[in-house]
Order: C-alpha cells, then sequence, then structure tokens
C-alpha cells in the first residue's frame, strides 16, 4: 500500500496537512536536542513526522491509531532505531511510562478535531503536577483555541479557559486554515503552544473543575447564584459576588478551591 493513497477516515476524524508552506512554518517552531523525548500525536500519512524525524532527540514516539497508517510509518522508519511507532489510541494510552524519564518531554499533533479537548483535558487533569510533559504543540479548531486563550472579562472565557490556564502557559504559534488540509474542514484550526506552571499545583484539580461547572453552569447570572455555596469565601477573598462567571480570574477561582479543600 503507498500511504500516499491512503483515504482518510471520518470516522478517525482524519484531516491530513498538505500544504508545505504551513509544514515550513510548523517546522520553524520545533525546538528539539538529544535530551527531549518527542511524543507526535496522529502522525497519519507522516507529514509533519518528516520535520521531527530530521530533528535532535532522545526518542521520537509516534502514536497512531489507524492500523493502515501504522504499519506504513512502521515501514518507512523500520531502519531507525530511536523512533517507535505505536500502534495505539492517544485516549486510552498510557502516558505514564514517560514520568520517570529523565529527558524532557514535548508533544506535538495534529489533533482530531473531535477529541482535541478530551486529550487535553486528559494531560492536564494529574493531580501529581507537573505531569509527563514539557511543552505541547497542538492544533485545535479555532473556536477551541479561542476560549483556551481567552483572559477573564472575554465572552468567550470559560471552563476550558481557568482549566487549562490553571496548568500552563498558553500562547498562539499559528493560524491554520481549513485550506491546508484534505479534507478540507468546514473550521480554521489554531496552532497553540503549552508549557505547564507550578502556580497552582498544589489545588485539588478535581474540585476546580467542580467549581468550574457551578460557576459557568448559567453564565448570564452572577456568582451570587451560581456560586451561592461559596457566598463566605467569596467574601473571605474580596471577591464581589455581582460579578459574573467570566469576570473571575484564574487566580481568584484557583484561591476558592484552596479554601474548599
Amino acid at each position: 500500500m503507498n500511504i500516499n493513497k491512503v483515504r482518510p477516515k471520518r470516522s478517525l476524524g482524519q484531516n491530513f496537512i498538505t500544504d508545505n508552506n504551513f509544514l515550513l512554518k510548523m517546522n520553524g517552531h520545533i525546538e528539539s536536542s538529544k535530551r527531549n523525548i518527542i511524543i507526535e500525536i496522529g502522525p497519519g500519512k507522516g507529514a509533519l513526522t518528516e520535520y521531527l524525524s530530521k530533528k535532535n532527540f532522545k526518542e521520537l514516539f509516534l502514536i497512531e491509531k489507524d492500523n493502515n497508517l501504522a504499519t506504513q510509518l512502521k515501514l518507512k522508519y523500520e531502519k531507525i532505531k530511536n523512533i517507535f511507532i505505536i500502534n495505539d489510541d492517544a485516549l486510552t494510552f498510557d502516558y505514564n511510562i514517560f514520568k520517570d524519564k529523565k529527558e524532557k518531554v514535548i508533544i506535538y499533533g495534529n489533533l482530531p478535531f473531535n477529541i482535541s479537548t478530551i486529550l487535553l483535558t486528559k494531560w492536564i487533569s494529574d493531580n501529581e503536577w507537573p505531569s509527563f510533559f514539557n511543552k505541547m504543540v497542538l492544533m485545535f479548531q479555532r473556536e477551541v483555541a479561542d476560549r483556551i486563550l481567552a483572559s477573564h472579562n472575554n465572552k468567550k472565557y470559560g471552563r476550558l479557559s481557568v482549566l487549562v490556564q490553571s496548568r500552563c502557559n498558553v500562547k498562539k504559534i499559528l493560524d491554520a486554515p481549513a485550506s491546508i488540509f484534505l479534507p478540507k474542514p468546514k473550521v480554521d484550526g489554531t496552532v497553540i503552544q503549552l508549557e505547564p506552571i507550578d502556580n497552582y499545583s498544589k489545588i485539588n484539580f478535581n474540585n476546580l473543575e467542580k467549581l468550574l461547572e457551578q460557576s459557568f453552569s448559567s453564565r448570564r447570572k452572577k456568582i451570587k447564584n451560581t456560586l451561592r455555596k461559596h457566598k463566605q469565601l467569596l467574601a473571605k477573598l474580596d471577591i464581589d459576588e455581582n460579578l459574573r462567571p467570566e469576570n473571575l480570574s484564574v487566580s481568584n477561582y484557583c484561591d476558592l478551591v484552596k479554601l474548599i479543600n
């Protein structure tokens, strides 16, 4: 089978990058040394892998769910001893194998839009923090990226913004217009860089998730309604109960969780 003739599977949310100019731009943001372990999520036909494989690294792991594509990648890189193809689902794969590694772990991925937020939440929800990765450079649907990047007092700011920013510094890297993909999706993408921070590493992440579900259960309501169970804590932190959920900063929410703990 010729890997270039493999048709994308809608069931796996496959959209292959076919634009070389975009890949060259991405290449400019790939930083790696022999002290790094690189993980690529969903390499597909290996367009980005081609660039990653030419970088310095200790080990490169390619996690590909599609059996045919994984087989083709194994054939292509079988002679390179420090490139490993893992034919597995990125959602269920056990990333604990990377926890005790001395090398710094970098994750790259053109994530399927239908599982991107689930994957991201999986990676950042470890109560043992910092987690196994040192940096992630990931593709998201633009609307999702905007939510991840949004600051408080912004309509796009919400539960996802707080969860991610409580764990990582985030910054936009590149726009990824729909035209660079085959098949062409209905929406554009955005590439984001995420680097772990330990500002709020002591808080219980599960409790933060619960608090945010309560707070953003009705965006139009004031927090004196959505967080009425925590009125005393709001007062203790000098947070105005007449604010709306989007007006509270990441540190406001994390400080609340500390008191709840």
